[in-house]
């Protein structure tokens, strides 16, 4: 019989139940694909050459999908705008309350190299993706945090601004 929400006392975790107004995971696109499961085919090709029966066509299987397994972890990574704060990462997000966020500045694809080469800060945080074009580079305006922004990859980075923006606004910040 299932408990009524007097019963489920303290020990019930808390759910936020905030909804994201800005919500990306930063996949590998299907264009990043075809080579590394064109290497994982080539590289079972050689083992096949020895071998007959399971031992010829295992390698396929297992490095196919070692391939499939690791181009669906690299693009784990989210970027989330949920409760005032911008999550930001994999598993256990980095997160930056809106009130913090100072100066937003979307950095073009043709700008990217700059801004990750000679022009990082080495305290920056940075969450890049190859494959991702743009990025938005968010400045902080806390006093007791040394670093002094943060770097993300996004896909659409002035709809995020925005987003930040209007966060900002409705929070009264």
């Amino acid at each position: 019989m299932p408990k009524n929400s007097e019963d489920a006392g303290a020990e019930t975790p808390a759910i936020s139940t905030d909804r994201a107004t800005y919500a990306e995971r930063l996949y590998a696109t299907w264009w990043c694909w075809p080579l590394p499961l064109i290497g994982a085919v080539l590289m079972a090709a050689q083992i096949h050459m020895g071998y007959e029966g399971v031992r010829g066509w295992l390698p396929y299987a297992i490095a196919v999908a070692v391939v499939i397994v690791l181009m669906l972890w690299l693009g784990r990574a989210r970027v989330r705008l949920a409760g005032g704060e911008l999550l930001v990462g994999a598993g256990d997000p980095a997160h930056l309350p809106v009130e913090f966020v100072g100066e937003l500045e979307v950095i073009r694809k043709a700008d990217k190299r700059e801004a990750l080469g000679p022009g990082l800060d080495p305290a920056a945080f940075v969450i890049h993706r190859a494959w991702v074009g743009p990025m938005l580079r968010v400045r902080l305006t806390d006093p007791d945090d040394p670093t002094p922004y943060w770097l993300i990859s996004t896909r659409s980075p002035e709809r995020l601004a925005e987003a930040i923006r209007t966060e900002q606004a409705a929070r009264g910040n």
